[in-house]
């Protein structure tokens, strides 16, 4: 409809310059219009005096608006209005059509592949029709680009489709061949994240369109898709964790089937799970055993769906690495009493946590246990050395004016700096009732504590888990979550508990309390601070979940153990290495990351470190990172791993012969998994990409009038074309408009 109106396209429009052929200046045309509009304007105040009153005001205006108009329409016609654009020379230039390869493209959508159905489109004329204006250049690319003759060499079986990349790969080829435009076919399912910034920014400086056309369906009928996969890269054998899935799908709402997590073909955890409504990002939290030290290569899916049109994409991999260290706790106690010798029992039992006790017995004695025990008879540790080695402390029923100002300090700094876990518990010296809230260290703190004393309460308190206490591996009693809260209501009640004052900001409630006597109170509650963790328990009457049930009821064992390794199980070494990802789908450069830190756990800039690297059929290299010089203190760096498999890097600091620290890092290669994911059309992408480098976005259905869109670029061999406009239907019919309008208005009111 367009073209029928205005003749040309409307690229002619959009990328044209409007001028006027006339061999008169357009200041002799707008002079005649400035003394047309007063001629017409005499003429309508005659009008005016004929019409007998008829004619006044506003209709005399809007009559005279209507012949000013086809009065400058004619003089406009007059001076030969055109378009000048830039158009490609007839055979002197070369339009790439590339044709994505990837798996993905194998699909198969009503009987074809997309493959087939890119193929039938190239056939059916179009080439032929690029054939007689251009030099035709035929490519298919993945995860490469390659030039081919045939259409029978797309095989729709490349591992990855890396648009961006490619695209470069063409447009650099402009540099000694006259490139007029790209046709880009493919269903726009990038595996780098998209079409990066520069590959744009150089389409647009060498002016090259880049024509999409978009492939396969925009959307599934019958399909549920892993999303993402967060779960932690470390742990501690025998730690319960916890994988968070989220899956989206369409057409299977309320459909019911099961996440599983694997390692080895060997079920480690299975969560039955109903579809929600489609549209809607759904995540779910399995929580596993980490099991004996090792990696573990965790597969992580879910079940087929029967009518799936796409089940490849129904599982991830992860790796898990299982570490056989044993984290140091300090715990230290104002008085005896029997909390301090169950919790004790309770760590001990967990054979990867290595804990030391210091117990104030009397005001000047103290009974010290654990493998510091001989460090720890001088009492609390007051240099940096000495605190900073342990993972986790534990303050008991002690108060702060038992510590000295610089040993607060260094507590604070554990936390802060040394990336350490902390657990305030009660009692009567402990919390605010050890004056805590008015301490150096009451920032520390998850709650703001309450500004008086009194706050221990030898009151029986039953507890109850929040909504945040559910979803915690701290407080998972029971894999199923409903039993895992039936049974948290049914543990003994505590004899005693603390009122801990009002969460902060940020700070989670786990656990809350309800006496007998009142109210609700929290119980436990958790919060991050700089690097570490800080907790505080209000009670000392845990050892009753003990003493109260059955000898194999193990709730008290399990919940002080989770909770120490809450504690200490992401407590940084001087050196801390990581990747953005354990397994590069169809990736092949892997960044490396290092954060280094001195005895003092202060940013060690001036250290030199290196990674070593040993892979899949004998790689073995060394890569050294760089500082970063925005982050003092951190290093990084990248490298290519070209073989599939599984990779070990060992990060190493060192200050000159003096060895600062080092850490082992896991990942695993693989190809061909990536195209499983997002295989519905990316018309966003590929509409994006057409429209930042000046080209169009087309169906594979509707491809017309693409050859003659090529026309239009200002890419390779160019010449200059002007398009005639005063011939336009739409020209006759605004001049048959005007003119008309006008006569049926004068006839209405009576000035004809």
């Amino acid at each position: 409809m367009f073209e029928f109106l205005f003749k040309y396209p409307g690229t002619v429009f959009s990328k044209g310059d409007f001028v006027l052929l006339g061999a008169w200046p357009v200041w002799v045309m707008l002079l005649l219009l400035v003394v047309g509009a007063v001629v017409i304007g005499f003429q309508a105040w005659q009008m005016r005096e004929r019409a007998a009153g008829r004619a006044r005001g506003l209709r005399l205006a809007l009559i005279w608006i209507l012949q000013s108009a086809l009065f400058a329409l004619v003089l406009l016609l007059l001076w030969q209005p055109a378009m000048s654009i830039a158009s490609l020379k007839p055979q002197q230039n070369i339009v790439a059509v590339m044709v994505d390869d990837s798996r993905s493209m194998a699909l198969a959508e009503q009987g074809k592949t997309r493959k087939d159905r890119v193929t039938e489109a190239l056939q059916s004329g179009l080439l032929d029709q690029l054939g007689k204006k251009f030099q035709v250049r035929t490519y298919r690319f993945s995860s490469s680009l390659e030039r081919i003759e045939k259409l029978d060499k797309l095989t729709a079986g490349g591992n990855a489709s890396r648009i961006g990349e490619n695209l470069s790969t063409v447009a650099a080829e402009s540099s000694t061949l006259p490139i007029g435009a790209i046709v880009l076919m493919s269903d726009g399912a990038d595996n780098t994240g998209g079409v990066d910034l520069d590959t744009i920014g150089m389409l647009r400086r060498l002016r090259i369109p880049v024509h999409t056309v978009g492939v396969g369906r925009e959307k599934f009928d019958r399909d549920v898709e892993i999303t993402d996969v967060q779960v932690a890269r470390r742990a501690l054998p025998d730690s319960r964790l916890s994988a968070q899935v989220t899956l989206k799908q369409r057409g299977l709402s309320g459909s019911k089937t099961r996440v599983l997590i694997k390692n080895e073909g060997k079920v480690l955890a299975g969560l039955d799970i109903a579809l929600k409504p489609e549209g809607t990002l759904q995540t779910e939290i399995v929580a596993f055993q980490s099991g004996t030290a090792g990696l573990k290569n965790l597969q992580i899916s879910v079940e087929p769906i029967q009518g799936e049109e796409n089940p490849n994409n129904n599982g991830v991999t992860r790796l898990l690495n299982v570490q056989n260290t044993k984290p140091h706790v300090l715990y230290i106690e104002g008085e005896p009493k029997w909390d301090f010798k169950f919790i004790r029992r309770a760590i001990e039992e967990d054979r990867t946590v290595q804990l030391s006790t210091l117990l104030s017995t009397t005001q000047n004695k103290t009974y010290t246990q654990g493998p510091n025990a001989q460090q720890l008879s001088v009492g609390f540790p007051a240099k940096v050395e000495e605190m900073f080695q342990y993972q986790g402390i534990i303050i008991g029923g002690v108060e702060a004016s038992y510590l000295t100002v610089t040993q607060l300090e260094l507590l604070k700094q554990f936390v802060d700096r040394r990336g350490g876990g902390v657990l305030f518990t009660a009692g009567r010296g402990g919390l605010n009732e050890g004056g805590w809230g008015k301490s150096s260290v009451a920032d520390l703190l998850p709650l703001a504590l309450p500004d008086r004393k009194a706050t221990f309460h030898r009151d029986p308190a039953n507890v109850e888990l929040t909504a945040a206490g559910r979803e915690s591996l701290i407080c998972r009693l029971e894999e199923d979550p409903d039993k895992n809260v039936e049974r948290w209501k049914k543990l003994p009640h505590l004899a005693d508990f603390q009122e801990a004052g009002i969460p902060k900001p940020g700070a989670l409630v786990l656990v809350d309390a309800l006496p007998t006597s009142k109210g609700r109170f929290p119980l436990l509650t958790i919060q991050n601070y700089g690097r570490g963790r800080v907790g505080v328990l209000a009670t000392q009457g845990t050892w009753r979940w003990q003493m109260q049930q059955p000898l194999a009821d193990k709730s008290h064992e399990m919940f002080w153990q989770q909770l120490m390794r809450w504690m200490v199980s992401e407590t940084p070494g001087r050196l801390v290495a990581s990747t953005p990802k354990s397994v590069y789908a169809d990736e092949t450069k892997v960044s490396f990351r290092a954060e280094v830190r001195d005895r003092n756990y202060l940013p060690m800039t001036d250290a030199k470190v290196t990674a070593n690297i040993l892979g899949p059929a004998g790689v073995a290299e060394q890569v050294e990172l760089a500082p970063d010089p925005v982050t003092p203190g951190t290093f990084t760096g990248s490298w290519t791993a070209e073989k599939l498999g599984a990779y070990v890097a060992e990060i190493l600091a060192k200050r000159g012969e003096e060895e600062a620290g080092r850490d082992v890092l896991n990942f695993r290669r693989e190809d061909g998994v990536a195209e499983n994911f997002g295989a519905e059309q990316n018309r966003e992408l590929l509409e994006k990409l057409a429209s930042e480098s000046g080209g169009k976005y087309y169906k594979i259905d509707d491809l017309k009038k693409l050859p003659e869109e090529i026309s239009y670029s200002e890419a390779g061999i160019t010449i200059r074309e002007t398009k005639d406009l005063w011939d336009m239907p739409a020209v006759f019919l605004l001049l048959l408009t005007l003119r008309g309008a006008e006569w049926l208005l004068r006839r209405r009111w009576g000035v004809v």
